[in-house]
C-alpha cells in the first residue's frame, strides 16, 4: 500500500512540476529537470515494488533502491537550495546553454558536471508556497518518501 502510495505522490508531484512549467509559465532551470528525473527514478521503484510485491531478500533490495533514489532527488534539492541561498551578486557560475542545447552537443557527463558546479540560473526563486521554495518542497517530499519506502519495503 505505502508503495502505490509512493509512486502516486512522485505521479502527483510531476504532474504539478509539469502544470507549474506549462500552465504557469514557469520555465525549469537545469537542476528542477534533475530534480525530476530523480523523482520518476523514485516513483518507478516505488511502482516496481508495489507490482512485485517482494519477499525475502526482494525487500532489502528494493528498500535499498528507494534509499538511493531518494538520497539522490535529496541532494540534488539541496544544492539547489544551496544555490538559491547565495546573495544577490554572488559569483555564481552559469549552467551555460539550457538543458536540451548542452545535451545535444556535449556529453553526458560534462552536461552533468555543468549543471551541478554552475547554477546562475537556478539561483532564481520564482515560486513558493508557505515560505518554502518548489526545492525545498523536493527535498522534504524525497526525504519523507524515501523513509517511508525503506520502512515499508523492510517490513513486509
Amino acid at each position: 500500500m505505502v508503495n502505490f502510495g509512493g509512486a502516486a505522490a512522485c505521479a502527483a508531484m510531476l504532474a504539478y512540476a509539469l502544470y507549474a512549467q506549462y500552465g504557469l509559465g514557469l520555465e525549469p532551470c537545469p537542476l528542477c529537470i534533475f530534480q525530476r528525473i530523480g523523482l520518476i527514478a523514485l516513483g518507478a521503484v516505488f511502482l516496481a515494488a508495489a507490482l512485485q510485491h517482494p519477499r525475502g531478500a526482494g525487500r532489502y533490495v528494493y528498500a535499498a533502491l528507494v534509499a538511493l533514489a531518494g538520497l539522490a532527488t535529496a541532494a540534488l534539492a539541496t544544492r539547489h537550495l544551496y544555490i538559491q541561498s547565495q546573495p544577490p551578486g554572488s559569483s555564481i557560475p552559469s549552467c551555460g546553454a539550457p538543458l536540451d542545447v548542452m545535451l545535444r552537443y556535449s556529453p553526458l557527463t560534462e552536461v552533468v558536471r555543468k549543471v551541478l558546479t554552475g547554477g546562475g540560473e537556478c539561483s532564481q526563486v520564482n515560486w513558493s508556497f508557505a515560505g518554502l521554495a518548489m526545492p525545498a518542497w523536493v527535498l522534504v517530499a524525497a526525504l519523507v518518501l524515501g523513509f517511508a519506502g525503506v520502512r515499508a519495503n523492510l517490513r513486509q
